[in-house]
């Protein structure tokens, strides 16, 4: 196959498994505060202490300083998230809505650095198998952009039904879209062995309820379902890479060449959309909303009547 080795029968349903579970685990916590807590605060803290040192030291595909990073930030995000979901004062102080896109930003930038330096590497570093060129440094810029082109904070709100849920109007598909194929070519780059969850599964784990379930949402379901697997793979990574259910990149370098163009390509036209946008509607992207004539934004904003009239919303 282009992109993975043979994939066999008990991980092609073991793939749809792991899919139905980060998005049945991400509704339990929209729906229930109390199991958000235990999931993301109690959890980890047993999980660091127990299992993680032990599971997650040297030598283990996990064992790394980003899996580390990662799935704190993760948590970071969805306690941050918590915080400004279920507390309306910390929800409506001024600042508070400089959090979500700051994780954000993190999370990609983490990945940004990771893309540079294993452009240098090849064979098993760290227990992941390595094919490091030029793609890493292509994925590293349409990471860049697609950090860049992260806009519209100020619109963010909280629903006011039993879910809380965060919901960012400005957060349009197309840049859903390109940062999910540029982080599948991040983790086939970078952790080939673990794309056919981590990358494939696991993306669509929070694409599917940001454009079906709670929509707007996106950012949200990212950093719970982020979480779910980070928790999971740093307590058994030999799911990942030594199981049954284990799946091989191919590691061809025109896969991860073709990947990684797709990446840089669907960020660029982002990048180039976005800056017509703020050129021809004149407005600052580090303060207005920028799509608030697309019908998308207008159905989110249906929830928060102020920002369908309001136009641009500032800080």
């Amino acid at each position: 196959m282009f992109l993975f080795d043979s994939i066999p029968w008990q991980a092609a349903v073991m793939w749809f498994v792991v899919l139905a579970a980060l998005v049945g685990l991400n509704e339990l916590v929209r729906w229930s505060k109390t199991a958000a807590i235990g999931i993301f605060i109690v959890l980890p803290v047993v999980l660091t202490i127990f299992v993680w040192p032990y599971t997650a030291g040297a030598g283990s595909s996990t064992g790394t300083w980003f899996h580390w990073v990662k799935v704190y930030s993760a948590l970071a995000g969805c306690i941050g998230f918590m915080l400004i979901r279920y507390f309306p004062r910390i929800g409506q102080m001024k600042y508070a809505l400089l959090f979500p896109p700051a994780i954000l930003a993190l999370n990609i930038a983490e990945a940004v650095i990771r893309d540079f330096q294993v452009s240098g590497m090849d064979g098993m570093v760290d227990g992941v198998f390595m094919v490091g060129g030029s793609w890493n440094v292509m994925n590293g810029i349409a990471g860049i952009l697609n950090l860049l082109t992260i806009c519209g904070w100020a619109g963010i709100y909280i629903t006011r039904d039993r879910f809380k849920d965060m919901v960012w109007p400005d957060m349009m598909w197309f840049w859903i879209i390109a940062y999910d194929l540029w982080n599948f070519a991040y983790v086939y780059n970078c952790v080939g062995d673990h794309a056919f969850y981590a990358g494939a599964a696991l993306l669509i784990s929070c694409t599917i309820p940001a454009f079906f379930l709670r929509k707007g949402a996106w950012l949200q379901h990212r950093a719970h379902t982020l979480a779910f697997w980070m928790m999971f793979t740093m307590a058994v990574p030999t799911f990942v890479s030594d199981s049954s259910f284990a799946v091989d990149s191919s590691h061809d370098p025109k896969a991860l060449f073709v990947v990684s163009l797709i990446s840089l390509l669907a960020n660029v036209a982002v990048a180039v959309y976005q800056v017509k946008v703020i050129v021809t509607k004149r407005r600052n992207p580090l303060r207005d909303e920028l799509f608030t004539d697309h019908k998308s934004y207008q159905e989110l904003a249906k929830d928060r009547p102020e920002l369908a009239t309001a136009g641009t919303t500032t800080a």
